[in-house]
């Protein structure tokens, strides 16, 4: 927040209020991730054309309707708190506007809706919903709608706007319609189910490898990323002549055609995606509006050799298995991996995440068909944080199936990106043609100069080295793997070899490279480092080593107290903001170890908003919300704190 959250509106206007679901607390803390540090930072946004003979009377008159009907489309947030308001119908005007445009093709429309999505909304104080009416000579001929994710899924866009098509077309919504608002599904999240959902989560992530597709492509050091979108006329009856011979869903083909080609470029036959779900099972939530999607883990697991169908079956099984994991809590999920993350020293990540828009949009302002036969492909690429997973979303309209990718650029390259949806179409053409394409055995590719196969995953030795040349004192550094583990007995591991400053101890080292671990792709902390001490009068080696563990283990970083003015506010503000509430001013409370990420103190995400605002009445800015969901420690990320008339802070945005 850029200050300190304005009061929620008037309560005369609440009808009721309560919790936030725990789907719903994942994107209220989302919201507060600046929009240029967020891997997908364009809201929920999509259009219908006007059939004729609607006016925009009628348009508004729709949305009326809809709004007096979804409780969704009238709810506001608690800033601080995960709470949620629900408003009378007329408690704000509708957030309709107009704009004239000269021609409504699909590319216009697309445009437009594209700048809506744009559009900040403050899910606190406004409505969490955008509408634009497009006018074409003084006529209606497109109604454009964006929605914050706190309120809404992609599923329920698609609802709300197929009712309103619906609507303007003369058609009632039928009034057993069911409307299902995310206050009533509050008393149907059961705990122990979560639980058992989070430790299927921590244990996928503790079993698979990180860093699977860095090594083998992409740009060396590269801080960029790359949006591009791919269709296909083709790859439509394709993707249907694969399902029907595997007897699986078409949306299962793809994801099975990504996993393929992920072990063919890497290797790599076990690996994890995330695939999001709009746990909709119950006909009741079908046409509701509410925030149901959320991410389930899907264990990919290949046979070196097995033909397509096997994989189609492996994938399938694997989907299904996930699917019984969708209800658990984001909040008490992040903080236990990064407990079990800094534990390990490593931050695992998925490989994909697989999105689908299975639903179908009639309503679309019809767009000119690629030639038949023919693809064609748009991308943009911009500076942006590292993003270790390649990020796919798969829909099917009118007879053209689109893949939309996010890839950071040291795992793809602009040439890499481009290539990647028109070698899985290769594949699929080849499937439907009747091919088996077995997985190979050995990756196609192979990996970059300077990367090692740790058993927790991929690491690039000179990041590593690069980390530890960082810390003060340190003077040299090499990192190479041990080179006798199987003559002792013990896993693969890094050695690191440090001549360092007498003060430096390997404790230092280790917590330092913790620090890291969320903020450097290709990083694991190695469990042995081996410090010559310099000697202070003559800078030569002393001949003394010694190591962090002797033989093996982690080195066990020593707990450490607040010590400036802004580990003081720090601390005060995590010991304010967690499980026990402790109320104290930046210089008081109960004692914080500095050398411990923010989870070992038992806060999760819907605490971070309070946090901000704390550190924001104690005089300090400078951290971003995501920043704090990691595994960084206290001490590492005071560091980064500044008085607030230093500059504006950089958490907390509004904007979805």
């Amino acid at each position: 927040m850029n200050h300190l959250p304005e009061p929620p509106p008037s309560p005369t206007t609440v009808t009721r209020s309560g919790p936030l679901t725990w789907v719903q607390q994942w994107h209220w803390f989302e919201r507060t991730i600046p929009s240029s540090r967020r891997v997908n930072p364009t809201p929920l946004a999509d259009h219908c054309h006007v059939p004729p003979p609607a006016t925009v009377a009628d348009v508004l008159m729709a949305l009326a309707s809809l709004t007096a009907r979804h409780e969704a489309l009238r709810t506001t947030v608690d800033p601080l708190r995960p709470v949620q308001h629900v408003h009378r119908a007329d408690w704000a005007p509708l957030p309709v506007d107009h704009v004239d445009v000269t021609s409504a093709d699909a590319d216009t429309v697309e445009a437009a809706t594209a700048a809506l999505a744009a559009c900040p909304i403050d899910p606190s104080r406004n409505p969490p919903w955008l509408a634009r009416v497009l006018l074409e000579g003084g006529k209606p001929c497109a109604v454009l709608i964006s929605a914050h994710h706190l309120v809404m899924d992609g599923w329920g866009l698609a609802v709300l706007i197929n009712q309103l098509h619906d609507q303007l077309r003369g058609k009632d919504v039928p009034a057993e319609a069911s409307v299902v608002h995310p206050l009533d599904m509050v008393a149907d999240q059961p705990t122990e189910r979560a639980r058992a959902a989070e430790r299927e989560w921590l244990t996928r992530l503790a079993s698979n490898p990180t860093g699977v597709l860095a090594p083998f492509g992409g740009t060396g050091g590269g801080e960029g990323r790359h949006r591009l979108q791919h269709r296909s006329v083709a790859a439509y009856d394709d993707i249907d002549r694969v399902a029907r011979r595997h007897q699986v869903s078409p949306e299962v083909v793809v994801l099975a055609v990504l996993a393929h080609d992920v072990a063919t470029r890497t290797g790599e036959h076990r690996f994890l995606a995330s695939v999001v779900v709009s746990n909709r099972a119950r006909a009741a939530l079908r046409s509701s509006l509410g925030v149901r999607a959320l991410t389930v883990p899907v264990q990919i697991d290949l046979r070196p050799g097995a033909a397509f169908g096997e994989v189609a079956a492996s994938v399938a099984a694997a989907s299904a298995a996930a699917y019984r994991h969708g209800q658990y809590r984001p909040a008490e999920l992040v903080a236990a991996q990064a407990r079990m993350d800094r534990r390990r020293g490593v931050v695992p990540v998925h490989t994909i995440e697989y999105n689908c828009y299975s639903w179908p949009r009639d309503y679309l302002v019809p767009a000119q068909n690629t030639p038949p036969d023919g693809s064609a492909t748009w991308i943009s690429s911009a500076p942006d944080e590292p993003c270790d997973t390649l990020y796919v979303d798969l829909s099917r309209d009118a007879g053209v199936v689109t893949l939309d990718v996010t890839v950071g650029d040291h795992l793809l390259d602009a040439e890499q990106a481009v290539a990647l949806p028109v070698r899985l179409f290769a594949l699929l053409r080849a499937l439907a043609d009747g091919a088996e394409c077995p997985v190979p055995a050995r990756p196609l590719a192979p990996a970059a100069s300077g990367w090692w196969r740790a058993p927790q995953g991929w690491v690039c030795l000179a990041a590593v080295e690069d980390v530890l040349r960082g810390h003060p004192g340190v003077l040299h550094v090499t990192v190479a793997p041990s080179g006798n583990a199987a003559e002792e007995g013990h896993e693969p591991h890094l050695v690191a070899r440090a001549r360092v400053a007498p003060e430096v101890a390997p404790d230092d080292l280790h917590r330092h490279v913790l620090d890291h671990l969320g903020e450097v792709p290709g990083v694991l902390a190695p469990g042995r480092y081996v410090l010559t001490p310099a000697d202070p009068e003559s800078g030569r080696l002393t001949g003394r080593p010694c190591t962090a563990t002797g033989a093996t283990g982690t080195p066990r970083v020593p707990s450490r107290p607040p010590v400036t003015s802004a580990e003081r506010a720090l601390a005060a503000a995590v010991a304010a903001a967690g499980p026990g509430g402790v109320q104290a001013g930046p210089f008081g409370g109960p004692a914080v170890d500095m050398n411990r990420c923010l989870a070992d103190h038992g806060v999760t995400l819907v605490a971070v908003p309070r946090l901000l605002a704390l550190l924001h009445r104690f005089g300090f800015t400078g951290i971003a919300s995501d920043e704090l969901a990691g595994t960084a420690s206290l001490g590492h990320l005071a560091a980064a704190l500044e008085p607030l008339t230093a500059r504006a802070h950089r958490g907390g945005e509004t904007s979805s």
